[in-house]
């Protein structure tokens, strides 16, 4: 049985103390397998944020464990000194705004974080080259950000995503600016790159057009997770 991409067992978050506590996530549960993309879903205020900032180590949770391949990252305390380390190696994020730095092309975009871990600046946009290749946005390597559509632009995002070769990608809204034609591309290309990397994938949606593409979604609730089957539909190709 393959492991587990990630996974969170009984994960609670509380802001404030006393009669002023509130709990932004209750026993969260969620697990997701390598090569698998899983919609996490839920009206505004019902902890999606919350729990996608704990699952990135940025935010600390009040209790419970979590998981990267079986690898205890959290109980009662980050299980590893370096989270920054731990964010840039093990945990890909795409954001509804692709954040590209703007005076660097898209290349140099990508091959950004392989270079600040000390990787030659030759092999990093080797390596960038190819994940934008398989993206199909190759023959706009050497544009700018704001030469690039916006379909263009998440493109060369997920490519930064997954240039680490991260066990985990944390999609916040991905589709959220693009129309029904790209942002079913995005999902398309995200099923792809999980399974080819083998990576997990959980994307924050509210986005109506991508979320009967899901096998699976959890719908949080009041700050409590609730497994759904999904309708799995083809986003077509």
């Amino acid at each position: 049985m393959k492991a587990d991409g990630i996974r969170v067992e009984n994960v609670s978050k509380r802001f404030g103390e006393g009669s002023a506590a509130i709990w932004a996530l209750k026993d969260a549960n969620l697990r997701v397998a390598p090569g698998e993309v899983v919609g996490l879903i839920g009206p505004s205020g019902s902890g999606k944020s919350t729990l996608l900032k704990c699952l990135g180590a940025v935010m600390d949770p009040t209790a419970g464990r979590m998981f990267l391949h079986e690898e205890l990252i959290y109980e009662g305390g980050w299980k590893m000194g370096d989270l920054r380390a731990l964010r840039r190696d093990k945990i890909g994020f795409i954001f509804q705004s692709p954040y590209l730095i703007p005076f660097l092309n898209a290349t140099d975009n990508v091959a950004l974080i392989p270079m600040l871990t000390g990787v030659r600046n030759a092999e990093a946009r080797h390596r960038a080259r190819e994940l934008l290749e398989a993206l199909d946005v190759h023959h706009r390597a050497t544009a700018m950000p704001a030469q690039l559509s916006g379909g263009e632009q998440q493109r060369v995002a997920i490519a930064r995503s997954l240039i680490n070769r991260p066990p985990v990608i944390l999609a916040d809204e991905p589709t959220a600016p693009l129309d029904s034609e790209r942002a079913l591309a995005v999902i398309r290309i995200l099923n792809t790159m999980a399974q080819r990397f083998d990576t997990a994938v959980i994307v924050v949606t509210h986005d109506e057009k991508i979320i009967p593409t899901f096998r699976r979604l959890y719908h949080i609730r009041d700050g409590v997770t609730h497994e759904e089957a999904g309708e799995g539909r083809s986003p077509g190709g």
